[in-house]
Parts: structure tokens; sequence; C-alpha cells
């Protein structure tokens, strides 16, 4: 009993090192990471912003094949499925910091060969890129963004709205996905596929978690690219 009391008491003082509102994403850590015992590294923001691994599984089945960009990667949990299945990826994000635990978590996994990390501002590296997918999970803005009816791309994405970025990636890539909170605003997402001429084709997929609805995926494709 001592020694479990004793890894109780780790366990609580690694969540405590954070805000108060960490503790319940540290509850889901094994959902995050089905690795994390192995030595998984994550900073704050890294708890709620982390794709939980079994959707960024999912998406990696859809986006297989290719080179793929994951526009701001974090701590590298849909790099980490991307380099299982696609040919290569590359993970760019501003903070220093995160690329070392992308990185760093990637190892774990067996697949750090297969990435390409890049600390850096995706704005100003768009020009140099050319890949077959953009993946887009743009901080929302922090666990704030539950509280409202609807989640405006135009105002709440941090750093730039959803229409930059959109138009930012397909010079980059002739299919993006965006990742997206559960309450996205879908008449947006149809604006953006109806901003270019033609129009993209989207497809809107609800992404489940214990059976309550966690996220938004959006699929664009550029259909003068198809056949």
């Amino acid at each position: 009993m001592k020694v479990l009391d004793l890894g109780l008491e780790l366990k609580l003082q690694e969540v405590v090192q954070f805000s108060a509102d960490i503790g319940k994403y540290w509850y889901q850590r094994y959902l995050l990471f089905s690795r994390y015992d192995n030595g998984i590294k994550m900073d704050e923001e890294g708890w709620f912003s982390v794709t939980p691994e079994s959707i960024a599984r999912h998406h990696a089945v859809r986006c297989s094949g290719g080179l793929i960009v994951d526009c701001f990667t974090g701590v590298g949990g849909n790099a980490i499925q991307f380099a299982q299945k696609s040919k290569h990826v590359i993970a760019i994000d501003i903070d220093p910091k995160k690329i070392e635990y992308a990185q760093h978590n990637a190892a774990i996994y067996g697949v750090n060969d297969q990435i390409d990390f890049i600390k850096g501002d995706f704005f100003v590296l768009a020009p140099k890129l050319k890949a077959d997918t953009v993946f887009l999970s743009p901080p929302w803005g922090g666990p704030d963004y539950a509280k409202v009816e609807k989640y405006d791309m135009k105002t709440m994405l941090q750093p730039h709205d959803g229409y930059l970025l959109f138009h930012t990636a397909r010079e980059i890539a002739s299919r993006i996905v965006m990742f997206l909170p559960r309450n996205v605003d879908l008449n947006q997402l149809a604006e953006l596929s109806l901003s270019v001429s033609p129009p993209w084709s989207l497809e809107v997929e609800k992404n489940f978690l214990n059976g309550k609805l966690k996220a938004i995926t959006a699929y664009f494709d550029d259909t003068t690219m198809k056949g």
C-alpha cells in the first residue's frame, strides 16, 4: 500500500504543476497518448489541445499516402499517427518547446525519422511548401471555446482567422483537412468551399470520443484535381 500511495502522490504532484483545469485532461492521458507511461512530454497547452490518439489515427487513415504538412503540430499527436500511414510528414510549430516535445514523443512511437520537425511560423514558411495534404489544427483559443453556442472561425481561431488559414493552405496542396471545435459554425465551412472558383468539395465529419461529440473535421478537396 505504501508504494501505491507514493505513486499516487507523485502523479498528483505532476498534475499540480499545471493549472487546475488540466487535472481532468490528465486523467484522460491514455486517450491522448496510449504510450503516455513511456515518457510522453506535454506542455500545459498540449494537455487540452492535442488530438486524442484514436481520432488522430482516424485522420491518418483518411489522409494516408503522400506528403502531409502538419501546420500547428503542437506536441505531435497527429504527426505521429500521420507518419505511420503516409509517405512523409512535415511538422511545423512556432514554439521551440513544442517542437522539442513533439520530436521526443515521435521517438517513443518510433516514427521520428519519418517526420521533418521545423520550428517556424507556418504563414512565413507556406510559400516554400508543397504537399499532397495540409492538416490544420490551429489553436482554438483555450478550453473556453466550449462556452459559446457557435464557434466563429473569423474571430476565435488563433493566430489568424480560418479564412486566411484556408487560402494559405490551398496554395500548398489540393486537399485541406481542418480539425475544429464541435460547435464550429458549419455555414462558415461552406463559405470556405465556395470562396474558390470552382468551389472545392467539402465533407464534414463528426468525431466522437467515448460516445461524446469531441470535434469536427472538415475535408476540402480541389475538384479540378480529381479524375
